[in-house]
């Protein structure tokens, strides 16, 4: 008789496969088959997780969510700062380019070169993404390798020609859109005429009566979609930023309101420069002037470095262009004041609290000396600014133009008065301005009069 075969099928426990963590000689053998590409597509899919996981574009409760999944002519994104917004739709820009062909036209109102475009970030959430190899990106232009999908870079004031004749356009973001004309309006909705085409509008509110935010928000035409935000829509928020915002929601709630929270500005009787306007005016009309200022004001701390080009003409001060910047290191200097043209031919005067400073940036071959200061300096220096017919300052100048609405006199905020203490905030730029005049102010002090001519205005 032949044996019983006997099958057990009783359930048997299951095998774990090793896992290479729990094997360091097995990963390292597997790591060690891997090459350099295989490493750099593995650190990409990293990436890419991290950032579709943390995506306000691919979070439907986010405002920005919009930017790809709704179907708009005009996309308005505007508020206070640091609410995400240029971040959101570099990378919505970016997703789109990579699922279908796209041509996009990255533009706003002024554009000397491509340093003053959204190129820079646009590559930057390139990289962030992982997908560096997708995309094919020079000094001018990003395209994507397999989509075909292209960015240009135009700036529109004094560029009619240019903008018109560009053809085929899908998307047109518009950067910085608080700056854009009627005029440059009427130039380029026209030119975006592709039927399913889209206008994306960026800017941080300004006024109630500049020209961007009466015809996007105050009344929007049909087939626009508009979205308020504000930095409680970023996740993201740096503590940095945190601290700054709850600063100045401390010192001043009304520049909060308006620089954070988004509420149009209106020119506060507390203003400290009265005269102001923002308005683009030629490259070369300095050339009418008797010779160009330079001022420098140096950062400490959170404070700006500052390097400001004006003129005198008619009765009038231009300012043409700024540097600003947070954290310029002493061996940075140099590169930081060529970014203004014209530095290195002519005299700028600078804070004469910061001999060494000086020195240092004098030894650099820029004719740089200490202005005057006395007690009252800072007083008569309004005063002078306020004796010029209009302040004109050049919409690129966008740092210093918006200290000029939030640079105030404290006020009483029981009585309402106006008093004779001026807030020692978002006044980097106009410290330069006074430093480059020094020659120019006279030493009066008499704040007491000035502070009467506030409260009378």
């Amino acid at each position: 008789m032949g044996k019983i075969l006997k099958l057990d099928f009783s359930p048997q426990p299951k095998r774990r496969s090793r896992s290479p963590l729990a094997d360091p000689q097995l990963g390292m053998s597997l790591l060690s088959q891997l090459t350099s590409n295989d490493i750099q597509l593995l650190q990409a899919e990293i990436r890419r997780r991290r950032v579709n996981k943390n995506s306000l574009v691919l979070n439907p409760e986010s405002p920005f969510y919009d930017l790809l999944y709704k179907q708009a002519d005009f996309k308005v994104f505007y508020g206070g700062r640091d609410s995400a917004k240029s971040w959101s739709a570099a990378e919505a820009a970016i997703r789109r380019a990579q699922e279908r062909r796209t041509r996009f036209l990255c533009t706003r109102e002024f554009q000397v070169s491509i340093r003053d475009s959204i190129h820079r970030l646009l590559k930057d959430t390139v990289e962030r993404m992982g997908i560096s190899h997708e995309f094919k990106i020079t000094d001018r232009e990003i395209i994507h390798r397999k989509t075909k999908s292209e960015f240009l870079f135009k700036g529109l004031y004094h560029n009619t020609d240019e903008i018109k004749s560009t053809e085929g356009i899908d998307v047109c973001i518009v950067e910085e859109a608080h700056f854009t004309s009627d005029e440059s309006w009427e130039l380029l909705i026209p030119t975006i005429r592709r039927e399913g085409a889209e206008i994306w509008v960026l800017f941080n509110t300004t006024d109630e009566k500049a020209a961007t935010h009466q015809r996007f928000v105050v009344h929007p035409p049909a087939g626009t979609l508009v979205h308020k935000v504000g930095y409680e829509h970023n996740p993201f928020l740096s503590e940095r930023s945190k601290r700054a915002i709850q600063h100045l929601k401390e010192v001043d709630y009304e520049s909060y309101l308006h620089v954070y929270g988004g509420r149009p500005k209106k020119i506060s009787e507390a203003a400290v420069l009265k005269r102001i306007r923002i308005e683009g005016f030629p490259d070369d009309l300095w050339k009418k002037a008797e010779r160009l200022h330079f001022g420098a004001d140096f950062g400490f701390a959170a404070d700006p470095s500052t390097l400001i080009r004006s003129f005198i003409h008619e009765k009038k001060l231009y300012i043409e262009y700024e540097a600003f910047g947070h954290g310029i290191e002493l061996d940075e200097m140099e590169q930081f004041y060529d970014s203004v043209p014209g530095a290195r031919d002519w005299p700028i005067k600078g804070d004469s609290s910061r001999p060494e400073t000086i020195s240092h940036i004098k030894s650099k071959g820029f004719k740089i000396s200490a202005a005057e200061k006395w007690p009252g300096s800072v007083e008569d220096g309004i005063t002078h600014l306020n004796g010029f017919e209009a302040i004109i300052i050049h919409p690129r100048c966008k740092n210093i133009a918006e200290e000029a609405v939030e640079y105030k006199f404290k006020v009483d905020r029981n009585t309402g008065e106006i008093l004779p203490i001026i807030i020692d905030a978002f006044n980097h730029g106009w410290d330069a301005v006074r430093y480059s005049l020094d020659g120019y102010i006279q030493r009066k002090g008499n704040l007491s009069s000035w502070i009467k001519l506030a409260n009378a205005r």
